[in-house]
């Protein structure tokens, strides 16, 4: 943050958008909250409601939720102060690092519907497969992976509202989740999809208009033009570790490490954050898969349109006069602050365009501090409370205590936001250095779901000497670079690769070795035997219990989600070969600087990808029955679930004829949670 330019916007419109905008969501949510329940008998009172919305969210708003998901304002500020530093490849790196891991759910999502319909979150799992001593421990890792984005998300968007406003950077880290609190609280799961949606459909328009934006300005006119002032000013100032010094080229070191880095940083803060586990669970069975895995291709344009957009433009335009540090370049501390894309939107659209992007942050913000609120708030309530506290706890009893994990949460990350920033640690820093402390759960969590193998043990044993190793390597690394630990040393890129590696690897030995000293198979039925759905007070002991016993899912169905599974580990590999090897590891060979025309093309293909993107998240919800439903509320209609009062099924009238088979069935055990 700087004292040195001048806002473009006064305090009053940054507390407008901060608190206006935060009280009219959560009015708004507040209403669709009852009218939902009114037209579809969605009783966010309930449990099931609460945390996994019914498991009932179609594709398209998975979809959606999904590319949301990835619209961190960590995202949209980070990859365009990285490409800014280290050139184009950035962009592509941070996209492959979110398409990947979000293909790669699309195959936990469907593999935990199979062996665990009726879960609530991912440490139900890890309770049931190893018991108490590992349920703690992923505990610890889940809060900490919970705490830690959240943190870095609103550490990058306090300081961009910061800079566009003027607003004291305090009152806008508290402010910021304040209307995220109050509509989660209300609403829980389905409301935080229901936002995800609105929240993307506007700042996908405004990305889409900014890039266009980008390109038209008088200082820069046509994308050659773009790309003559990029070369230009890599001649002044080249880029170490760059081909020819040019941000122009695929061949850059920081760029490589970076996208190391973050992509095994992303498996970690993807697989140990329970919010990404509850939207799958929440999807019906038809929707899991392909609204993965089209959220997860759909997602890859943002970071990498934004990114080069928002760097390229930076360097093109920070020796003109509408640039907002003129005549001087931005300092260290500006650009790992992520200022660089507000000053870019400032410089080539004024007000107007500080104004868009300060709503697109504050968009981006509390999208994702819903979801984080309610991962939070689930694990406090269902994982600490009804386990440990009150294993007979009752639906009430556990919304309290979600009710009880949204204040809390909302109070707590923004003082350990504001503690961050005062000890001099930005959202860089907490980028860069989250996989070391994340990433030692990722493979024995994905081996409880995937191999009936992993012992107890190994379950226990592989985190703890994971996470220790990788402190080791990284503290130890950083004083062998560079002779002191301090902030600025161990958020250098170096000292956190090395120790994000070992942080992910070293588990993967641990767990099969000790797996394989003393081997045992777990019954993959023990999910289906101990995790039961809530019990609602007006529904029958006696009938619950013997549903229970029943086999909870038809022949059909489980054939159907098998093949599922399949498409599921062929499109995880299939991202993972295009988005990774096959794209930036192919063109970091290359030792070329790319000419006008290939630049061009590029600049143009990203430009669709972005729009292909925008489809995807704003129109494909629509035409997947969510106008049918927005219909239906605004009308007052009320459907036949809602005026019997039954409990909401699963609506297959969607399904195709891929789909699941229409007999087949979910039986519904509603048991306590104990």
């Amino acid at each position: 943050m700087s004292d040195q330019v001048q806002a473009p916007l006064p305090q009053g419109a940054g507390y407008g958008v901060v608190v206006g905008f935060g009280v009219a969501f959560a009015l708004g949510m507040i209403w669709v909250t009852r009218s939902l329940r009114i037209s579809f008998n969605e009783d966010n009172k309930s449990t099931e409601t609460f945390m996994v919305a019914n498991r009932t969210v179609g594709t398209g708003l998975t979809a959606s939720a999904v590319v949301s998901s990835w619209l961190y304002s960590t995202a949209l500020l980070g990859a365009s102060l990285l490409t800014y530093k280290y050139g184009l490849a950035l962009g592509v790196w941070w996209g492959a690092s979110a398409s990947t891991m979000v293909c790669f759910l699309s195959l936990i999502s469907i593999e935990a519907k199979r062996r665990a319909p009726n879960a609530h979150t991912l440490l139900e799992l890890i309770r049931v497969r190893y018991g108490t001593a590992a349920h703690l421990i992923w505990i610890v890792f889940c809060l900490l992976t919970n705490i830690l984005n959240f943190s870095s998300m609103l550490l990058g968007a306090s300081a961009a509202v910061t800079s566009l406003t003027g607003m004291n950077v305090i009152a806008s880290t508290y402010l910021l989740p304040v209307g995220v609190g109050v509509y989660t609280y209300f609403g829980g799961l389905r409301a935080t999809f229901l936002t995800d949606y609105i929240h993307t459909f506007i700042i996908m328009i405004i990305l889409a208009w900014v890039t266009i934006k980008i390109i038209v300005v008088k200082e820069i006119g046509s994308i050659g033009a773009l790309y003559n002032a990029v070369t230009a000013a890599d001649k002044i100032h080249p880029v170490q570790g760059n081909y020819g010094g040019s941000h122009l080229t695929m061949r850059s070191e920081q760029c490589l490490y970076f996208g190391i880095l973050h992509v095994i940083s992303n498996f970690g803060a993807v697989i140990m954050d329970t919010g990404f586990w509850q939207k799958g669970f929440s999807a019906d069975v038809a929707s899991a898969v392909p609204g993965y895995v089209l959220g997860g291709i759909a997602s890859f344009s943002v970071p990498w349109a934004i990114g080069t957009f928002g760097g390229l433009a930076a360097v093109a335009l920070e020796s003109t006069d509408i640039f907002p540090t003129y005549p001087r370049m931005m300092t260290a501390e500006e650009v790992t602050s992520g200022l660089v894309l507000p000053y870019v939107v400032q410089a080539v659209a004024g007000k107007a365009g500080a104004g868009a992007l300060l709503v697109t942050i504050f968009m981006a913000c509390t999208s994702i501090a819903s979801a984080q609120m309610i991962a939070i708030s689930s694990i406090i309530s269902f994982d600490i409370y009804g386990t440990y506290f009150n294993k007979n706890a009752t639906d009430k009893q556990l919304i309290t205590w979600s009710h009880i994990g949204v204040v809390a949460t909302s109070l707590v990350i923004p003082t350990l936001a504001t503690a961050f920033n005062k000890g001099g640690v930005d959202m860089t820093w907490l980028l860069y250095m989250v996989g070391n402390i994340t990433n030692p759960g990722c493979i024995p969590t994905v081996f409880a779901l995937l191999w009936k193998g992993q012992t107890k043990a190994a379950a226990v044993v592989s985190p703890l000497v994971g996470v220790c190793c990788s402190l080791s390597v990284w503290l130890g690394t950083t004083y062998a670079y560079f002779g002191e630990i301090s902030v600025a040393s161990t958020g250098s890129t170096m000292p956190c690769l090395f120790g994000c590696v070992t942080a992910f690897f070293v588990p993967l030995p641990i767990t099969v070795i000790v797996s394989l000293v003393r081997p045992t198979s777990f019954d993959w039925s023990a999910f289906t035997k101990q995790i039961h759905k809530v019990r609602r007070p007006e529904q029958d002991r006696t009938e619950a219990d013997q549903h229970s016993t029943e086999e909870w899912v038809a022949p059909e169905m489980k054939r159907y989600m098998k093949r599922m599974s399949r498409w599921a580990a062929f499109w995880t590999v299939f991202t993972l070969l295009g988005h990774i090897f096959l794209w930036p590891l192919a063109m970091y060979g290359a030792k070329i600087v790319f000419s006008k025309s290939l630049f061009t093309a590029w600049i143009v293909v990203s430009l669709i990808y972005l729009w292909f993107t925008l489809v995807v998240a704003n129109f494909y919800p629509l035409y997947d029955g969510g106008a049918r439903k927005i219909w239906i509320v605004l009308c007052g209609q009320v459907t036949p679930e809602a005026s019997s009062k039954s409990e909401p099924q699963q609506d297959t009238s969607g399904y195709s004829s891929e789909g699941p088979p229409k007999n087949a069935r979910v039986e519904a055990k509603v048991l306590p949670a104990s």
